[in-house]
């Protein structure tokens, strides 16, 4: 591996755990809830344990000074909820310009089994080529999503981190099957460290019954985005997520840290 990649990939995962929180979806949904205000948003999710935040190159200016000395991811491509195709996500950085920006890392949205495929296996080919040259890390989302594809099925999972590794990624985020056992597959596709999105926001034991199960499985961890800052406290389901991620701590024991064993 790279030297820079290897240094960069420690400023965005603590021990080889990474506890990473997306919030590019303003350019997808507009300024929702925990994105209006973002730097309180960083600043707090920061503060109760992520490794990292994530956002558009344009955003870089809200999030430095508000990271509380964590990493940066910039995110590289896009849709939004009211174009004509949200899985059709179209180029809207380059590595570069995530440098520019301040970025330890990059990151790329694929749909493995969608129409937009083939188009977005030329950018992430080219997208890693770019970043092994200068020596940053790339986080590519894989999702197994598409007509007749079942984006929680395991095998289709699989095949959509394997297609990141095979690709060049440093580290691939993908959906969650439901379970550890079944989430186990997943994990041995790929040599990648494997950490799995949130989806919409459910309960606080949700959140971390999911979190829970990726680490049992042998994944590294999570990029949790509107789980974590659409919560009315991100600073403290960031708090409970940390406890399993970084301290291999217990459902009841994280949300019992976090101040949120109570729910409403």
């Amino acid at each position: 591996m790279h030297t820079g990649v290897s240094a960069r990939l420690d400023r965005i995962s603590t021990d080889g755990s990474f506890l990473v929180v997306p919030m590019d979806h303003g350019i997808t949904m507009g300024a929702v809830k925990g994105l209006k205000d973002i730097e309180s948003t960083i600043d707090g999710v920061t503060r109760g344990g992520a490794d990292a935040v994530l956002t558009q190159k344009g955003i870089a200016p809200r999030v430095h000074g508000n990271k509380n000395g964590q990493g940066y991811i910039v995110h590289l491509n896009a849709s939004t909820t009211i174009g004509p195709d949200e899985d059709d996500k179209r180029m809207s950085g380059t590595v570069e310009e995530a440098v520019r920006a301040g970025a330890d890392a990059v990151s790329l949205h694929i749909n493995v089994g969608s129409d937009y495929e083939p188009k977005q296996l030329e950018d992430l080919a080219s997208v890693t080529s770019e970043a092994e040259r200068l020596g940053i890390p790339v986080l590519a989302m894989a999702y197994a999503r598409g007509p007749g594809v079942d984006g929680s099925d395991p095998e289709a999972l699989g095949h959509a981190v394997r297609f990141a590794e095979e690709l060049g990624a440093d580290v691939v985020k993908t959906g969650y099957s439901g379970d550890a056992d079944s989430f186990e597959h997943v994990v041995e596709s790929t040599r990648l460290p494997v950490v799995i999105a949130g989806g919409s926001k459910g309960t606080d034991r949700e959140t971390v019954e999911a979190v829970r199960g990726v680490m049992d499985a042998g994944g590294a961890g999570v990029s949790m985005g509107r789980s974590i800052f659409q919560h009315d406290d991100p600073e403290a389901i960031t708090t409970a997520v940390s406890a399993v991620v970084h301290d291999d701590e217990g459902i009841e024991e994280a949300l019992d840290r976090a101040g949120l064993a109570v729910e409403a």
